[in-house]
C-alpha cells in the first residue's frame, strides 16, 4: 500500500501547484492594505518660490485599498471558501469595459481624485485655489434603457475617446460642451468629432454621427448619452504630489484630503491610534460612496486601526457588514462631509484646525 499512498500523495501534490499557476476567467474582490498617506506627500515651490512648510507626521490618515487580481483555480476555490473574498466573472468585475479600459479610467479617477483633495484642502486653510476644466473624456457610456435604433452613443463612441467638437462647434470643455447641446433635440442626429482613444496625436480626428438620446431622468431632454471623465486640475501657489502609482479609483479623495491637512499644519489632526479612511470627495466638502467597503474594512483591522472613517451615503447593509468584517476593535465611523470627518477626529483626540 505504500508505493499506492505514495504516488496518491504526489499527484495530489502535482494537482495543487497546477491549480495554484493556471489562470482561469475569474477575479477576485479581496481586502487590501491600509497605507499611510503622508509619507507619499511632497510639496514644490513654483515659478521660483518656495514650497509651504510640510509637517511631521507620526501617525497619519490611512488610505484603504481592496485587491481584484485574476484568480488561479486554487484560488478561487480557496476564495469561494473566505466570506470576505468575492470571486468574480469577467462581466461582474468589467463589465462592459476591457481590462486596459478598466485600469486606465481608474488611474483616471484617482488622478481625478487627487486634484480635488488638493483644491479642498487648500480652500479649508484658506489659500488660493482654483479648479480649472480639461477636456471631454469619455469614461462611460450609455448602453441601457431607451437607446436610438440607429446611432446610439454607445454604438458609435468609445470609452476614452476625447471629444474636441459636436456640430462643428469646438468643445475644449464641459461647458463648451453644454453650450453646443443647447435646444439639441431627441433623435437629433449631429456629427461629434473626438480624437479616439489611444491617439496619441491629437491633430488626428474622426467624425462620428450620433443620434441623441432622452434623458433618462429628465424626460425630453437630449443628451449624447455618455458620462464624461474628471479631468480638472487646480492650481495652487504651489505643486504637490501624491505617489500612488499602483493604485487606482477615486475612494482614496477623502483621505488625501485629511493628509494634506495634517501636513499643511501643526499638531495631530488624527489623534490617538491609528486611523483609516475612504470615500470620495467633492469639491464643496461632501463625501461620496465607494466600493468594496467590507473587504477595505479587513484590510483596516489587519494594519492595527482602530478607526475607520467611511461614507455615510453606504447603504445600512454594507456598514453592517463592515462593523462585522472589522471586529470590535476597530470603531466604524460614517460621515458625510469633511467637517463631520475633521469632528469625528477631534472627537479621536486629534488637534483642531488653526483658525483663519
Amino acid at each position: 500500500m505504500a508505493l499506492p499512498l505514495l504516488t496518491v500523495s504526489w499527484l495530489m501534490l502535482v494537482a495543487v501547484v497546477v491549480a495554484s499557476l493556471v489562470p482561469i476567467s475569474r477575479w477576485e474582490l479581496a481586502p487590501g492594505e491600509a497605507t499611510e498617506v503622508s509619507p507619499l506627500i511632497t510639496f514644490e515651490g513654483v515659478d521660483g518660490g518656495s514650497p509651504p512648510e510640510q509637517f511631521d507626521v507620526d501617525e497619519g490618515i490611512r488610505l484603504v485599498t481592496a485587491y481584484g487580481g485574476r484568480m488561479s483555480a486554487l484560488d478561487a476555490a480557496l476564495g469561494g471558501l473566505d466570506p470576505w473574498v468575492e470571486v468574480e466573472t469577467y462581466e461582474e468585475h468589467f463589465g462592459d469595459l476591457t481590462p486596459s479600459e478598466r485600469e486606465r479610467l481608474g488611474y483616471q479617477s484617482m488622478v481625478g481624485a487627487k486634484q480635488i483633495a488638493e483644491y479642498v484642502a487648500a480652500r479649508q486653510l484658506g489659500l488660493e485655489a482654483e479648479l480649472v476644466e480639461g477636456k471631454v473624456v469619455v469614461e462611460e457610456l450609455y448602453c441601457e434603457g431607451s437607446l436610438p435604433e440607429t446611432g446610439p452613443a454607445c454604438d458609435v463612441l468609445d470609452v476614452g475617446d476625447t471629444i474636441t467638437a459636436l456640430g462643428g462647434i469646438p468643445t475644449p470643455d464641459l461647458t463648451a460642451l453644454a453650450g453646443a447641446m443647447q435646444d439639441r433635440e431627441v433623435g437629433e442626429e449631429v456629427v461629434i468629432t473626438v480624437v479616439p482613444h489611444g491617439q496619441s496625436n491629437a491633430t488626428k480626428t474622426s467624425d462620428r454621427r450620433v443620434t441623441l438620446m432622452e434623458d433618462p431622468d429628465t424626460p425630453d431632454r437630449a443628451i449624447i448619452g455618455i458620462i464624461p471623465a474628471d479631468t480638472r486640475t487646480v492650481t495652487l501657489p504651489f505643486e504637490v504630489t501624491i505617489r500612488t502609482s499602483d493604485i487606482g479609483g477615486p475612494s482614496a479623495g477623502l483621505a488625501f484630503t485629511i493628509a494634506l491637512l495634517d501636513a499643511l499644519t501643526k499638531g495631530d489632526l488624527t489623534g490617538k491610534g491609528r486611523v483609516a479612511a475612504t470615500g470620495t470627495i467633492a469639491q464643496d466638502g461632501k463625501v461620496g460612496a465607494i466600493g468594496a467597503l467590507a473587504q477595505k474594512a479587513i484590510a483596516v483591522r489587519d494594519a492595527g486601526a482602530t478607526v475607520f472613517l467611511v461614507p455615510a451615503s453606504q447603504s445600512p447593509e454594507e456598514i453592517a457588514n463592515a462593523r462585522r468584517a472589522a471586529g470590535r476593535e476597530v470603531k466604524i465611523v460614517p460621515v458625510a462631509t469633511l467637517k463631520e470627518a475633521l469632528a469625528a477626529l477631534r472627537a479621536n483626540g486629534g488637534d483642531p484646525l488653526p483658525s483663519r
